[in-house]
């Protein structure tokens, strides 16, 4: 089984920095890009196709490195009540776990909310607290994207950058502001 999943995860994995236009992929081709720093997600099918296989296979030693590179994060709806279960980038920023992210869903974690995180093949109760402060959550783009580098960073961030270098904290600063960009800090629920 090992065999065909492998390529979903990587395409996946692959197409988190892939713009609009899907026969550019990230760094290459974007200086037409208006902003230093844009969303740049996979095609809604292929999300709804590997994001299944994902939420499995990220519990078990089949997804190697990937363990450590993606999480999933689980929680219920503030609202709706409606259960949730996410496959998304982990970013470990001072030994701190973050979703950095634009997508509706970060709403549900306003007032801090309750979540399942499965990171490293366990799955641990969490607490997610969301992030808006612009300074803050702009100093935590940039120190994803200067630890990833621009090719990984793109990729990780699901965005793309314009130029082929990592954004300044002022471009992340004015992307956090345009595309409503947050940071879910996820804790231990045991610790917050």
């Amino acid at each position: 089984m090992v065999l065909p999943v492998a390529p979903y995860i990587l395409l996946r994995h692959q197409l988190v920095g892939v713009a609009a236009n899907p026969d550019r992929i990230y760094g290459e081709g974007m200086t037409d890009q208006s902003y230093a720093v844009d969303i740049a997600h996979p095609p809604a099918a292929l999300l709804r196709l590997v994001n299944p296989i994902l939420r499995s296979l990220l519990h078990t030693p089949l997804a190697g490195p990937l363990r450590t590179q993606l999480m999933v994060v689980s929680f219920t709806g503030r609202k709706t009540g409606r259960h949730f279960s996410i496959p998304l980038s982990a970013h470990v920023i001072d030994n701190d776990l973050y979703a950095l992210t634009e997508a509706g869903w970060k709403h549900n974690f306003s007032d801090g909310a309750a979540a399942q995180v499965v990171y490293d093949g366990k799955t641990t109760a969490m607490r997610g607290e969301l992030i808006r402060d612009r300074a803050v959550v702009s100093e935590l783009f940039l120190r994803a994207a200067q630890a990833y580098g621009v090719k990984r960073g793109q990729r990780m961030l699901g965005l793309s950058f314009r130029d082929r270098r990592i954004p300044t904290l002022e471009e992340f600063a004015e992307a956090v502001d345009r595309l409503k960009l947050v940071a879910i800090r996820l804790t231990p629920a045991d610790n917050s």
